[in-house]
């Protein structure tokens, strides 16, 4: 049994990403390592037979979009990305997976921590060769947003992430493959962990086509500005006062606690937001008021 791998361009990432892409046009190769024959358990096997097809067979193949595949099977165009598939393995493994399978050694925490630094670094040396102009203040608020759990669990999302994350059956249940946090902290580690496979070039080509298109979004839609601070100038105008945020709910175990926080304008509830603090929670309920109101 070997694995199927694919060769993933950054051609291919970028219009992945931007919808554009129609063709699936990728090669596959095999790898003989240890690390691969142990599989894992996360990524498709397929017999040697499969590799021996002939080239007539491929290009009679009917065509594939890759965005389809990807939705049913990311654990493969994943791990194509990578030399050693136990930092792949590592990187999608939560600690909840580990209370369940001691045969897994290690959870995903310290390729998060590493991955945080790494996405702090590359999208700050990203951001400063890509907008040449722009001020230092701006860079500071656009990478903010970039790095932010909010957009990292977008990215994930968009690589279908929480389909192929190792974690244990309670979490499973309670809906931790959608949780944006946990699904932002699963692509820092796949980041770090794809750091330390490739280095500083192999991330560079993961990432930058997805900060090309968040980047942009996020300027068009001001999201890179500090939603609190946008909604008091609004409320000010409007001779309201400053906006009042009051938590509602505190729930969850202590490591992954969820609060709910309300946004109270001249006495009236504007919105809510939840989060993984209180200020995340106070941020996503002043951004829920000014998509609401149309603020601009």
């Amino acid at each position: 049994m070997h694995l199927v791998l694919e060769d993933i361009t950054l051609s291919w990432w970028s219009k992945l990403i931007n919808g554009g892409i129609n063709r699936h046009n990728l090669k596959g190769r095999t790898n003989g390592s240890p690390a691969t024959q142990q599989g894992v358990g996360v990524w498709r096997s397929l017999s040697g037979d499969h590799h021996r097809r002939s080239q007539e067979e491929d290009m009679a193949a009917p065509e594939k979009d890759p965005k389809e595949s990807i939705s049913a099977d990311p654990a493969e165009y994943l791990s194509s990305l990578f030399k050693d598939y136990r930092l792949f393995s590592r990187a999608l493994t939560h600690r909840s997976y580990l209370n369940e399978h001691p045969e897994a050694l290690e959870d995903n925490e310290r390729l998060e921590f590493l991955g945080d630094a790494v996405l702090d670094f590359l999208v700050g040396a990203w951001l400063y060769n890509r907008y040449p102009e722009m001020a230092e203040g701006s860079l500071t608020r656009l990478r903010a947003a970039l790095v932010g759990n909010e957009q990292l669990g977008e990215f994930a999302r968009q690589l279908n992430l929480g389909k192929v994350m190792r974690l244990g059956r309670g979490e499973a249940e309670s809906g931790g493959r959608t949780r944006t946090a946990l699904l932002g902290s699963t692509f820092e580690a796949l980041v770090g962990a794809l750091y330390l496979d490739g280095g500083i070039p192999a991330v560079e080509d993961f990432v930058e086509p997805l900060l090309e298109v968040a980047s942009d979004m996020i300027l068009s839609g001001r999201k890179d500005q500090d939603p609190k601070s946008l909604l008091q100038e609004w409320a000010q105008s409007q001779g309201f006062g400053t906006p009042y945020y009051q938590t509602i709910t505190a729930s969850g175990p202590d490591h992954e606690k969820v609060f709910e926080v309300e946004v109270v304008i001249g006495g009236k509830v504007y919105g809510k937001g939840q989060g993984h603090s209180k200020q995340m929670a106070a941020k996503s309920a002043a951004r829920a008021v000014i998509d609401v109101l149309g603020i601009e």
